[in-house]
């Protein structure tokens, strides 16, 4: 009898618990216990589970919104080598043909090409020599495609200003301003050197010259100019008109993609060339430069009003 009222008790204890747990907050904990079909025999009586009871994986990826589309603006070509690369914010400095520095951002939307084959940005190392399409994305210059240039080519370009040339060897010594030494070039009677485009002479190649170079190497390792082309002399007075690309004004660099050839120049600012007012990415200029035998200097900046629509 007693062992009877004993077990009673013992299951009105219960029973209370259970009830106390529902009546604060549902308390009781509830386990699921998924069993694997092969564990389940199938029933036509088995009742169908709620749509929100079967668990669904979701993948992270898709809850991340979609890049916008690239905008169809027209691209300004710049080159030059990588300098620092930023991997987590998707950015990188190049240090630009002819000097000075500009900040680029890629993204998934870029299209990535190592010697003419597809890549990735992965491939992308410091000091690697590079070809940018470039355009203005809400106020950053981003690269709509990235052509990466291995050293071991069949051939190569070069910009930057003449060491020597010494005529008894037809050999070229060239500052690129992205080598840590000059570059040794060979002229032989195949070479074409031209100026404003027209036939010229190696003995226009002064010390100071800013020249444009292509070439090839040979068998034994030597490095042969196929064409020479003089953009710049020493003294040399340039007018530049076109769209303002990127400018630091507290480096005194302008960045802008010329109207006439469609060419990317670096141009040096001094104070005052950098008060002008309205002088931002995407502002119309002409700016009047002289060329001191290693870089353009602005002597004077104007900012085009807009063009009426």
């Amino acid at each position: 009898m007693s062992r009877f009222l004993l077990r009673a008790g013992l299951e009105v204890f219960l029973a209370g618990s259970v009830l106390a747990g529902m009546t604060h907050g549902q308390t009781v904990p509830v386990q699921n216990v998924v069993s694997s079909p092969a564990a389940t025999p199938a029933s036509d009586d088995a009742a169908p589970q709620p749509a929100d009871a079967v668990d669904t994986a979701i993948d992270p990826a898709s809850l991340i919104p979609d890049l916008p589309p690239v905008r169809p603006a027209k691209a300004s070509l710049i080159g030059g080598r990588i300098g620092k690369l930023d991997r987590v914010r998707d950015r990188m400095t190049v240090q630009l043909f002819g000097g000075g520095k500009m900040i680029i951002a890629f993204d998934p939307r870029t299209s990535f090409f190592q010697d003419g084959l597809k890549a990735s940005a992965s491939d992308l190392q410091r000091g690697d020599r590079i070809y940018i399409d470039t355009i203005l994305d809400g106020g950053m210059v981003f690269a709509r495609t990235i052509r990466l240039k291995t050293e071991n080519t069949a051939g190569g370009e070069s910009q930057g200003t003449v060491v020597s040339y010494r005529s008894d060897k037809s050999e070229l010594l060239l500052r690129d301003l992205l080598s840590p030494r000059p570059l040794k070039i060979r002229l032989n009677s195949q070479t074409k050197v031209v100026d404003s485009g027209h036939p010229a002479s190696a003995s226009e190649l002064a010390p100071g010259t800013l020249v444009a170079v292509k070439f090839g190497p040979q068998q034994d390792g030597t490095d042969v100019a196929r064409e020479v082309s003089v953009l710049a002399i020493p003294g040399a007075s340039f007018s530049f008109a076109g769209t303002v690309m990127a400018v630091d004004l507290r480096l005194g660099i302008l960045v802008l993609t010329s109207s006439t050839d469609h060419k990317t120049y670096e141009i040096s600012l001094d104070a005052a060339a950098a008060s002008v007012d309205n002088l931002r990415p995407g502002a119309d200029v002409t700016v009047l430069s002289r060329f001191d035998g290693s870089r353009y200097v602005a002597q004077n900046v104007t900012v085009n009003p807009p063009t009426p629509r």
